[in-house]
Formats: C-alpha cells, sequence, structure tokens
C-alpha cells in the first residue's frame, strides 16, 4: 500500500507541474492563443499544425479534441478541418514521451529541475521583471521532472517481485493476442488517469524499472491512443451532430491506426531499432535506451498514421457520417444550451473566449432580426401586430436564456488565470451581453406598444409616418454596425462614428417628440401621440444600448495630454486643495 501511494503521489506531482506549465505557457503566448483558431480556416494539412501547436501549448491531447468538439458544436469548425486538427493533436502528444524518455529517466532531473523551479520563482516573486507567466511554465516545468524522478524512485525494484514478474510475462508468449490484450489495458490505463500523459510516464517508467518489456510497453502505448478518445467522446454526448461526429472521428481515426500497426507490429519494432541508437534490452543497472525507443515508438506510430490518413481526409469525413447517419436540422427557438464543453476549461480558458464571442455574435444577430420585425411597427394591423408580438416573446425569453448561460459562463473564469488581455475581453463580454439583452427586451416592449395601438384602432398621423420611418432606418443601422464589429475591437475612429450614430438617435428622438406634442397641442389624438412619444423613447433606449456595446468593444481613450499653462493650474488647484481655508472667500468657495 505504500508503494502505491508513492507512485499515486508521485504521479499527482506529474500532472501538477503539466498543468502549471500549461498555465504558464498559456499566458506567456497571451492573445497568439486566439489567433491560432484562425488558423484552422485553412486547409487540411494547416488543420494539422494547428493541433499539433495546440497540443503543445495545452500539453493535452484530450484537452484538444475536447476543444475541438466545442469548437464543431459552435460552428467555429467544419468536421473536416476538426479532423485535420485531432490528427495533429495525436502528434503533438508525443512531445511528452520525448521529454519523459529522453531528461526524465536517463538523467539527474535535479540538476535540471531545482534550477528551473529557481529561476521561476525569482520571475514570480520579483514583479519588476513583469514575467509572471514564464516563472510559472518554468515552476511546472521543474515539477515535471521531480515527478518523474519520485516516480521512477518509487518503482519497485524487479528481483523483489520475481513471482509477480513471473506473472506479467506469462502473458506475452502468444502472439498477436498478447498484442491485443496489451492494447487493452493501455486503453484501460488510460482512461483510469484522464490522462495518456500520465499513462505514457507510468509506461515508460515501468519499462525502464524492467517490469514490461519493449513489445509489451509498445502495445499499451497503441491501447493509450485509443484510451485518450473517451474523454472527447464523453464530451460529445448531448451535443450537435457534427460535434458527435468529430468526436466519433477521433475514435476511428484512432482505432484504423492501431489496426494498421498491429498488423506490421513486428516489422515497426525493428524500423524503431535500426532509428534509435542503442539496446531496447534493459540492463541489470537499470539503464537503457529502451524509453528512447518506445517515445520514437510513439512518434513514429503517430506521424505515420497522420501521413496515411491526411489526403484521405474528405472520404474519412464520408465514412465517419455514415457510421452516424443524420441531417443536422434547424430546429425552433427552445431552451438555450450553451454549446460548449467545458470540461478542459481551467487548462485553457482563452480557447473557450472564441467560442464564447460566436456566441455573442448569434446573439447580436437575434436581436437585429427582431428588431428588423418592427418596421411596420407603426402601421400594422392587429392580426401583424398579435403575430409579431408571439415571435418576439420567444426570442425575447430566448435571449433572457442566453444572457444567463452566457453570464454564468464567464462569471466562472478566474481572473488570475487569464492575460491582461482575456480578462478585460470577459469584463467586456460581460456587459455586451447585459446590453444585446437590454435591447431585446426594448424590441419586445416595442412589439407591445404596437399590438396595444392596432388593438385601439389609434392611427398614426399619416403625415409623421415618414419620418417615423426614417428614424426606424436610423436604428437599425446602428444595431448593424454594432452586430459587424461584435467579433473584434472597435477602433477609435468607428468608435467615434458610434458616437455620431447615437447623436442623430438623440437628435430624432427630441425632434420627433417636439413633432408629437405640436401635434397634440393643434389637436391631434392624445391617446395617439402620447404612445408614439413612448416608442420613440424605446428606440432611443436602444441608441444608447448601442453605444454602451461600441464603448465596451473600444480601446480606452488616451489621456488628454495638457499644456504647461494646465499642467500648473492643476499644481496650483492640488496645492490649493492641501492647503487650509483661512479666509471667508476661500471657505464660501470651498461650500
Amino acid at each position: 500500500m505504500y508503494v502505491i501511494l508513492q507512485v499515486a503521489g508521485s504521479l499527482g506531482l506529474f500532472l501538477f507541474g503539466m498543468r502549471t506549465m500549461s498555465n504558464g505557457m498559456r499566458q506567456a503566448a497571451g492573445d497568439r492563443l486566439q489567433a491560432i483558431l484562425s488558423y484552422m480556416t485553412g486547409n487540411r494539412f494547416v488543420s494539422v499544425l494547428t493541433g499539433v501547436l495546440l497540443t503543445v501549448l495545452v500539453q493535452s491531447s484530450s484537452a484538444t479534441t475536447v476543444m475541438v468538439v466545442s469548437f464543431v458544436n459552435a460552428s467555429l469548425l467544419s468536421l473536416t478541418q476538426a479532423v485535420g486538427v485531432i490528427m495533429g493533436a495525436n502528434i503533438g502528444t508525443t512531445l511528452t514521451g520525448w521529454l519523459v524518455a529522453t531528461i526524465g529517466l536517463d538523467f539527474n532531473v535535479a540538476a535540471a529541475a531545482l534550477p528551473a523551479v529557481g529561476l521561476g520563482a525569482v520571475l514570480v516573486f520579483v514583479r519588476r521583471f513583469r514575467r509572471v507567466a514564464h516563472g510559472e511554465a518554468l515552476i511546472g516545468f521543474g515539477i515535471i521532472f521531480l515527478g518523474l524522478a519520485f516516480l521512477r524512485d518509487s518503482v519497485p525494484d524487479v528481483s523483489e517481485y520475481p513471482h509477480l514478474l513471473e506473472y506479467l510475462t506469462a502473458f506475452t508468449g502468444y502472439g498477436h493476442l498478447s498484442i491485443l490484450l496489451f492494447v487493452a489495458v493501455g486503453a484501460v490505463l488510460t482512461v483510469l488517469v484522464q490522462s495518456s500523459s500520465a499513462a505514457l510516464a507510468i509506461t515508460l517508467t515501468a519499462a525502464f524499472a524492467g517490469w514490461i518489456e519493449y513489445p509489451s510497453a509498445a502495445a499499451i502505448i497503441l491501447g493509450e491512443n485509443i484510451g485518450t478518445t473517451v474523454t472527447a467522446n464523453l464530451a460529445a454526448i448531448g451535443g450537435s451532430l457534427s460535434g458527435r461526429r468529430a468526436a466519433r472521428a477521433h475514435l476511428v481515426f484512432n482505432v484504423i491506426g492501431v489496426a494498421w500497426m498491429i498488423a506490421v507490429f513486428p516489422v515497426a519494432l525493428e524500423i524503431v531499432d535500426a532509428i534509435m541508437p542503442g539496446s531496447p534490452v534493459v540492463t541489470e543497472a537499470g539503464s537503457s535506451a529502451l524509453p528512447a525507443h518506445l517515445a520514437m515508438f510513439h512518434t513514429l506510430f503517430n506521424v505515420t498514421n497522420t501521413l496515411l490518413c491526411v489526403g484521405f481526409v474528405p472520404q474519412f469525413v464520408r465514412f465517419v457520417d455514415r457510421v452516424i447517419p443524420g441531417r443536422e436540422e434547424e430546429r425552433e427557438l427552445g431552451p438555450y444550451r450553451l454549446p460548449i464543453v467545458a470540461d478542459q476549461i481551467h487548462q485553457s480558458p482563452e480557447f473557450y473566449l472564441v467560442e464564447v464571442r460566436n456566441e455573442i455574435a448569434k446573439l447580436g444577430a437575434l436581436t437585429e432580426r427582431m428588431f428588423a420585425r418592427l418596421q411596420r411597427i407603426f402601421e400594422a394591423d392587429e392580426d401583424e401586430a398579435d403575430r409579431v408580438v408571439q415571435v418576439l416573446e420567444r426570442e425575447e425569453r430566448f435571449t433572457d436564456e442566453m444572457r444567463d448561460e452566457l453570464t454564468e459562463f464567464l462569471a466562472s473564469f478566474s481572473m488570475e488565470s487569464l492575460s491582461r488581455r482575456s480578462a478585460a475581453d470577459v469584463a467586456a463580454m460581460l456587459r455586451v451581453v447585459d446590453e444585446l439583452e437590454s435591447v431585446a427586451d426594448s424590441c419586445y416592449n416595442l412589439a407591445l406598444l404596437g399590438q396595444r395601438r392596432a388593438r385601439k384602432r389609434l392611427e398614426v398621423d399619416p403625415q409623421a409616418l415618414p419620418e417615423l420611418r426614417a428614424y426606424l432606418e436610423l436604428v437599425s443601422r446602428f444595431l448593424v454596425f454594432i452586430r459587424e464589429h461584435l467579433d473584434e475591437q472597435v477602433s477609435r475612429e468607428e468608435y467615434h462614428a458610434a458616437r455620431d450614430l447615437e447623436t442623430q438617435v438623440d437628435d430624432g428622438r427630441n425632434r420627433l417628440k417636439k413633432a408629437a406634442r405640436d401635434r397634440i397641442q393643434s389637436g391631434g389624438n392624445v391617446h395617439t401621440e402620447l404612445l408614439v412619444i413612448d416608442m420613440i423613447a424605446h428606440l432611443e433606449h436602444i441608441g444608447d444600448f448601442a453605444l454602451n456595446i461600441a464603448q465596451s468593444l473600444a480601446p480606452p481613450e488616451p489621456p488628454p495630454e495638457h499644456s504647461e499653462t494646465d499642467r500648473s493650474a492643476g499644481r496650483k488647484a492640488r496645492s490649493a486643495k492641501r492647503a487650509p481655508f483661512s479666509s471667508e472667500a476661500a471657505r464660501r468657495e470651498r461650500r
């Protein structure tokens, strides 16, 4: 039991180091992380490269594939692009094997681990260096190898358990049946520890200690490639049809690769032995080239499998479509469900901001459509007004649900784990979501006012209709402007254009309200004109909400440049504020 606890603790230290290094690398990369997503829109080869980069940065192929499923659910990626990223993720995860094999097992890790932790601590605690993220990455790097050192020391000596070793070796003499058995062991091990990197570290350490023979360890590594697909497939449950297909594509891709590798298994091991120097046989001293051979086997398998399949991605996608038949139907608005798989959110929150921004763009498009239904609000008959109210009631309820889901999700982010730019983006998104929902509320209230006008047979003055329609068009242009800029930052020039639009909206409100009061004084219908004034007020509120959104998306205004006279006056004012008020005139000025 003590040995088991030692192994578990060493593995926990290893995983903690992986997470710490991943968080540090992610924050050090900063805004480049979100830019990586845009590369996915290229061809299949660019998608493979993107998968490699994502997995290297987050240090987890499972996290990458879960994100890919989320991106497909949110319609940010097509299934073809997702398959390419999944292939690249399998290549990116081989980095862990090389770190463990070349540094973690056959090297005095304390010689590199402790200096890395020390240097990282300096960068973290000495604030003037402004390199906290880089320091965390170094600390995580050091903890990884400290964990590997403890793991290596925790594995008991083979000579102390001869009967157990004989029991394990008894399963190695059945040819391909033995290979299949150890493939299953690798899959189960990865599912149990929920990390292919941790399972790989265990496998390499056990092989290094002599507990597992070379072919058996290679077969276990093949099984780990299958076990790592379980997380994404679980995450896809309840998602869109495309998301389920993306998760299943990961499973099918790895199963196909393992199948052909089992068929050529002895030849593959010979190729690895020819490429890598040294013998994979464990010596009495416990040191051998076996971990490096296994790392090469892992890399050779994933790279070869990707090269064989990348040219057939369209055919592969069609095969997955047949495996999971069905058609993605355009469903009516129902209970909103955020199409984001958040299992790995704390490992890579920046990537999820891309999906949230996409959902906010959908919310903006919905509010624009809601407003477009109000174009005949001043003249629609009762039946038309009733239909508009019914539709907008459902859409307004849907926007409430979107606001609640998005706000709760954004509030779940830990600001300390985000870069400064990403933390500012989260704060801006929270405000934008709230303002968009307020636009939807105003649209629904306008529909109710239009319904009341129609039911009471209140006819708007025909001479006022052209100006009212022009005012509707002005507010509509403002909403179109906002919708077009929801997925990007508004420049200062564009923000000034938004302020000009809001000024026009205010001026139009004042002009139209004055005209309505003039019609009342001239004997117009009081109830009609008061209702029109209420409608104009809601339209002006929409302009205010739109300006607030533009302000949230715009960079902060630079501080005004003061002249020497202004600075001198400011110094005098501050000096006067600090000085005691001795005269009556000064006391009056203070009051």
